[in-house]
């Protein structure tokens, strides 16, 4: 693989900025955006409704005004739910994707709840029958602007845990959205993911995970979001997540979707002085991506 086909990329959620309410101190896009490009990034996840201008002209114009390109958006939407229609939602989402270049859908199976906190339903047989039938119209309807669709597996969605994740894997057909970090806390193991499944994966969200402060979020000592505030991801190469084994494998696949730097943050004590907060953290991950990237390449030409 040649270093030019390794797309990396941004996301607001890395700032802290999320479709979450009250999820902290939510910086200005001019700020999170000039962070981005002064690290060196050239493309973004879109972020959350209110993020960027509505117009999608006016939202290609913003980024372009700080170097970036969007890849795509993540959308929280339910799936499971007969009597709700998420086609006019994600309609509305795709209108954007041509004036901003987006190729990426990401899907995320919410409950329906605010938050990732509260109990998560047990789906009966009818409602993962939606689900599928749901991602199955999703899938045409992006295909049908040139987009690719992938399903996120996120703690306190309908996807969490390694037999749900099983399930999407055998009863459905569309890609995945990699997210290393809420993989692992919901049970699968992404190394093995990424080993066994890469034909599946079309877009990776890469994050680290303390298991630390995952267990305390598990055994409910904590909640999702104060681990989000206590450290429960961290930046790249400080986690107990096998990155480097992660991304290796996935470019020995021949992979070229996006890998997408994330680490889930919640701002707390309001505005960070310049140069400081999330950029320092974004800035070490992206540097330890680079350096992975970097020793494949060396070890395939070697």
């Amino acid at each position: 693989m040649a270093a030019s086909t390794a797309r990396i990329a941004s996301a607001p959620i890395s700032w802290g900025v999320s479709e979450v309410p009250e999820w902290g101190h939510q910086l200005a896009p001019e700020r999170v955006l000039r962070e981005m490009s002064e690290l060196g990034y050239t493309a973004t996840e879109i972020g959350p409704d209110g993020f960027l201008p509505d117009a999608p002209a006016e939202k290609a114009a913003r980024l372009a005004e700080f170097g970036l390109t969007a890849l795509g958006s993540f959308v929280p939407v339910v799936l499971h739910d007969a009597d709700n229609d998420p086609a006019p939602r994600i309609r509305r989402e795709l209108e954007a994707y041509a004036a901003v270049g987006a190729d990426t859908l990401i899907l995320c199976a919410v409950t329906g709840q605010d938050g990732y906190d509260e109990p998560r339903p047990v789906l009966t047989e009818a409602q993962w029958s939606t689900l599928f039938s749901n991602l199955d119209l999703l899938t045409e309807l992006a295909a049908e602007v040139g987009v690719t669709t992938a399903l996120h597996p996120h703690v306190g969605s309908v996807v969490e845990s390694a037999e749900e994740v099983d399930r999407v894997l055998n009863g459905s057909r569309i890609p995945f959205c990699f997210d290393t970090g809420h993989l692992m806390i919901g049970g699968t193991d992404p190394v093995a993911f990424a080993q066994q499944h890469a034909d599946r994966i079309a877009h990776t969200h890469l994050k680290d995970v303390s298991v630390k402060q995952m267990l305390r979020v598990k055994n409910g000592e904590i909640s999702y979001y104060q681990g989000s505030i206590d450290g429960l991801y961290t930046p790249l190469g400080q986690g107990d997540v096998d990155i480097r084994t992660i991304v290796h494998a996935l470019l020995e696949s021949g992979y070229t979707g996006w890998f997408v730097t994330e680490q889930d943050k919640v701002l707390i004590g309001g505005e960070p002085a310049e140069g400081e907060g999330p950029i320092e953290d974004a800035r070490e991950s992206i540097e330890y991506l680079n350096g992975t990237i970097a020793e494949f390449l060396a070890a395939q030409s070697a």
